[in-house]
C-alpha cells in the first residue's frame, strides 16, 4: 500500500516525525547546548599544538617552559569540561529518546487496537507488530548512537572550520574543494538509500510475519507434514531480506568509499599548499601543524556521515512504516466525551437496513431490517458463509456497516462511546483466545476486583466446579500462551466464565460451545439457561440445542434474513432453510 506518507521526503519525514514526539522538540535546546560545549573542546589540542610550538618550543631564548605549562593547564581545563559535557548530553539524549520512542511505541499500539478488525485482518499480523517494536527500536537506535554522532559531527565541523579559517582561509578552502563532490556523491545516494531502507523494512515485516505464522501454525505444520515447504517460504522470506540488506549496504559502502578518497586528497592537498605558504611567510611551523590536526578533525565526521546516513535512512523508513499505521483513520471510531451512553435498564437490538460487504467483495449482508426485544434468547443459524459472524460482528462494532444502522436501545451504535457499548454488551468470541495468565486472570479481565470466593462460586453457578477442582492448580492454572495449555472446549469453558462475571445487558456467543463435548455441553446448556434469563442474547449456533434453546430463531441464507420464529414453528417446513438444516443436525445426531 502507497501512501503520502510513504512518498515523503527525508526532511518532511523527519518534521512530521518531530511534531508528533513533544519530548524529542523539548529537550532538543538543552541537548544542543551540551553538544556545542562536548565539540568545542576537541578543537583545543590543535590550537594547544599551535600555541605550544609559536609561543613555547621556537620563541627567542630557547623554550619558555612556563608558556607550555600554562597552555597545557588550560587545555587539560577545557578538556575535563568536554568530557562532562558529553556525558551529561549522552545520558540526556538517551533519556530523551528513550521517552518520546516510548510515547511512539504506545500511541502505535493503540491506534492499531483504534483500527476496525476489517483493517487488522487486510494486514498481516507479524508485520504490525514489527512497526510497533523493530521499526521503533530502529529509530531508537538512530537517535541514541546516530543522533549522538550528528550532533558531536555538526559542532565539530562548524567550530573546526572556524578555527581552521582563523589560521588560514587558503587551506581552508583548499579542505572544502576536495569534499564538495563528496556532498553531491551522498545526495544521490541519499535518494537510493531512501528506497533501498523502505524495502528492507517492507521485507523485515514480511519475514517477521512468516516467522510468527510458523511458530503459532506449529502444530499444524506438523499434522499435515509441510515441514520443509514451510522452511522453504521461511527461507525465501529470509533471503529477500538478506537480499535488500546487502542493495542497501552496497550503496552505503559506495558513498563512504567516495569520502575515504576525499579525505586523503585534503590531506594531501593541505600537506603541499601548506608547505608553500610557510615558504612564503603566510603560515608558521605551528600553524600548519595545527592545520593538520584540524584537518582531522574536519575529516572523522564526514568519513562516518556515510554510516550515519546509512542508519538514518533505515530509522526513517522505519519511521515512515510507525506514520503509515497513524495516519490510517480508524473506520470504527470512538465518538468519546460527544458520543452517548446507553440508556439503562434491558437492551433491545434494531437492524434498519443493514447492508455489509468486505473491500472488493460481494455483499455478505443484504438488506436486514428486523427488531429484537430485549430480554429474550435469539439463535441465529445459517450455513457457513451465510453471514452469522459478520452479523454479531456489526452487533458488537467490530467493524461498522456498509449502509444502514444497528441502533441498542433506540441509540445509533456509531453515536455510543466505547466505554458504555463495552461495558454493556459482551461477546464471547468462537476461538475463545485467552491470554497468557492464570484461569482466574482471565476471567478477571471481565472484571478485575473480583475475590477468589467470588470468582470460584461463579464457575459453581455454572455448573464448572468440579472443572475447576480438576485442575493441577485449580484457578490459579495457567493457561499458557494463548491459552495453549487447555483444549479447546476448555478454552470456550473460561471464556463463558469471563463473559459471565462481566455481567452484560447484551450478550453475544459466537458458536461459543462448538467445541465443548456433548456432556459438556448439556451440562453449560443448562447453565446458560439461567445465566441468559433476563438478559438479551443473541447466539450464533452451530448446533441443534442452542436453536431449541432460544425463544426465537433468526435463520440466516447468502446475507439475508429469510426465516424468523421460535424453532417448534419453523421445523413442521421441512422444505425451508431452517427444516434442510434441522435435517441436517438430526442426521449428525443420529451418526454421532
Amino acid at each position: 500500500m502507497t501512501t503520502a506518507v510513504s512518498q515523503a521526503s527525508t526532511w518532511s519525514t523527519l518534521r512530521r516525525g518531530l511534531a508528533m514526539s513533544p519530548e524529542l522538540r523539548s529537550g532538543l535546546a538543552g541537548t544542543l547546548v551540551l553538544a556545542f560545549f562536548a565539540t568545542a573542546g576537541r578543537v583545543a589540542v590543535p590550537i594547544a599544538v599551535q600555541r605550544g610550538i609559536d609561543h613555547g618550543l621556537l620563541v627567542q631564548g630557547g623554550p619558555d617552559l612556563g608558556a607550555i605549562a600554562g597552555v597545557v593547564a588550560v587545555t587539560a581545563l577545557v578538556l575535563l569540561v568536554t568530557m562532562i559535557s558529553a556525558y551529561l548530553m549522552n545520558v540526556r539524549l538517551y533519556t530523551v529518546s528513550e521517552t518520546a520512542l516510548a510515547g511512539i511505541r504506545t500511541r502505535t499500539f493503540r491506534h492499531i487496537h483504534d483500527l476496525s478488525m476489517l483493517h487488522q485482518q487486510s494486514e498481516r499480523r507479524g508485520s504490525l507488530v514489527s512497526r510497533v517494536t523493530g521499526d521503533v527500536d530502529q529509530m531508537s537506535q538512530f537517535l541514541q548512537w546516530g543522533g549522538v554522532i550528528l550532533l558531536v559531527s555538526l559542532g565539530q565541523l562548524t567550530i573546526t572550520t572556524v578555527v581552521m579559517a582563523t589560521y588560514s582561509w587558503q587551506l581552508t578552502l583548499v579542505v572544502y574543494a576536495a569534499f564538495a563532490p563528496v556532498v553531491f556523491v551522498i545526495r544521490h545516494f541519499q535518494k537510493r538509500l531512501t528506497v533501498a531502507y523502505g524495502v528492507v523494512r517492507a521485507h523485515v515485516g514480511t519475514m517477521l510475519a512468516a516467522i510468527s505464522e510458523s511458530v503459532v501454525g506449529a502444530a499444524v505444520i506438523r499434522a499435515y507434514g509441510v515441514r520443509r515447504r514451510t522452511e522453504s517460504r521461511l527461507d525465501a522470506a529470509i533471503e529477500d531480506n538478506r537480499r535488500a540488506q546487502f542493495t542497501a549496504l552496497r550503496t552505503s559502502v559506495t558513498s563512504f568509499t567516495a569520502g575515504e578518497w576525499a579525505s586523503g586528497l585534503a590531506t594531501a592537498a593541505v600537506v603541499v599548499v601548506g608547505v608553500l605558504l610557510g615558504i612564503g611567510g603566510h603560515l608558521t611551523v605551528g600553524q600548519l601543524t595545527a592545520f593538520l590536526f584540524l584537518v582531522t578533525l574536519f575529516v572523522q565526521p564526514v568519513q562516518i556521515a556515510t554510516e550515519v546516513l546509512n542508519e538514518a535512512q533505515n530509522a526513517i523508513a522505519g519511521w515512515r512504516r510507525v506514520l503509515d499505521v497513524l495516519d490510517q483513520a480508524p473506520d470504527v471510531a470512538d465518538p468519546g466525551e460527544a458520543g452517548l451512553d446507553l440508556p439503562p435498564g434491558p437492551i433491545d437490538v434494531r437492524f434498519s437496513h443493514v447492508r455489509f460487504a468486505y473491500p472488493g467483495g460481494p455483499e455478505v449482508l443484504s438488506d436486514v431490517d428486523l427488531a429484537i426485544p430485549a430480554q429474550i434468547r435469539v439463535a441465529v443459524v445459517g450455513e457457513t458463509g451465510s453471514g452469522k459472524t459478520t452479523f454479531a460482528k456489526l452487533l458488537t462494532r467490530l467493524m461498522d456497516p456498509t449502509s444502514g444502522q444497528v441502533l441498542l436501545s433506540g441509540v445509533a451504535l456509531t453515536d455510543v462511546r466505547f466505554a458504555s457499548l463495552r461495558r454493556r454488551v459482551v461477546m464471547v468470541p468462537q476461538d475463545g483466545f485467552l491470554f497468557d495468565a492464570s484461569v482466574a486472570d482471565n476471567v478477571r479481565f471481565a472484571r478485575p476486583d473480583i475475590s477468589d470466593e467470588d470468582l470460584y462460586l461463579a464457575f459453581a453457578e455454572l455448573g464448572l466446579a468440579d472443572w475447576v477442582d480438576g485442575l493441577v492448580e485449580g484457578l490459579s492454572t495457567q493457561v499458557g500462551e494463548r491459552g495453549e495449555a487447555l483444549s479447546v472446549g476448555e478454552r470456550q469453558l473460561v471464556a463463558l466464565a469471563r463473559a459471565y462475571v462481566a455481567d452484560p445487558d447484551l450478550l453475544v456467543l459466537d458458536e461459543a460451545t462448538s467445541a465443548v463435548d456433548p456432556a459438556t455441553e448439556v451440562r453449560l446448556q443448562r447453565t446458560l439457561d439461567a445465566v441468559t434469563r433476563g438478559r438479551t442474547t443473541i447466539a450464533i449456533a452451530h448446533r441443534l440445542s442452542t436453536a431449541q434453546a432460544a425463544d426465537e430463531v433468526l435463520v440466516v441464507d447468502r446475507g439475508r434474513v429469510v426465516q424468523r420464529g421460535p424453532h417448534d414453528e419453523l421445523v413442521r417446513d421441512p422444505e425451508s432453510v431452517y427444516g434442510r438444516l434441522y435435517a441436517s443436525w438430526l442426521e449428525q445426531t443420529r451418526a454421532s
